[in-house]
């Protein structure tokens, strides 16, 4: 199998702005967004390559999965919930308006098969996507993530060395800053 080509159909993607509607609902309506405005080029990595970031964290599979994606959204019912598989859509099934319009799995590998190099195969062949933590379920929020993430990460370090009555090393000679 050839290599899975990932820029045939590029182009610049812009998340329509406003309050009107290019989907049948505001339920459609906000998944559509999210997912073009991962790609818009203020905010994608490479967006020609459908990466939001991190090198190889895509929205979409392809740029033919990203337009059946993004025309499946425009139609669907508010009853209807659309099922995408590491960046591909793989059907549409009546549900109940209460129910997610959209229910998103990537880089799914069980068992043996759970490997970088199977992984990494299987991306090559254009079937299945790198998805990061939130590239490919479309809700990236940049550095307000990364940010909150690294605060609680130092936070979490902070309370276990305190409840082991450990102290934080002094500032660095010279610093005007006290320790943590």
């Amino acid at each position: 199998m050839a290599p899975a080509d990932f820029t045939t159909g590029t182009r610049p993607v812009k998340a329509p702005r406003g309050t009107e509607l290019s989907a049948k609902s505001w339920q459609t309506e906000a998944p559509l967004r999210m997912l073009m405005n991962n790609l818009d080029p203020e905010v994608a990595e490479h967006p020609e390559d459908l990466v939001v970031y991190g090198g190889t964290g895509r929205a979409a599979r392809s740029w033919k999965a990203f337009d059946a994606i993004s025309a499946t959204l425009k139609d669907m019912e508010e009853d209807e919930t659309l099922l995408v598989q590491s960046g591909k859509p793989v059907g549409v099934f009546r549900t109940n308006k209460w129910a997610p319009r959209v229910l998103i799995a990537n880089s799914n590998l069980v068992g043996d098969w759970a490997t970088w190099p199977e992984f990494r195969r299987l991306e090559a062949e254009g079937l299945m996507m790198y998805g990061q933590m939130t590239a490919g379920s479309w809700i990236y929020i940049g550095t307000q993530g990364i940010l909150q993430g690294t605060y609680e990460t130092f936070a979490a370090v902070g309370n276990k060395l305190k409840a082991e009555g450990r102290h934080p090393a002094p500032a660095a000679e010279g610093s005007t800053e006290g320790p943590l």
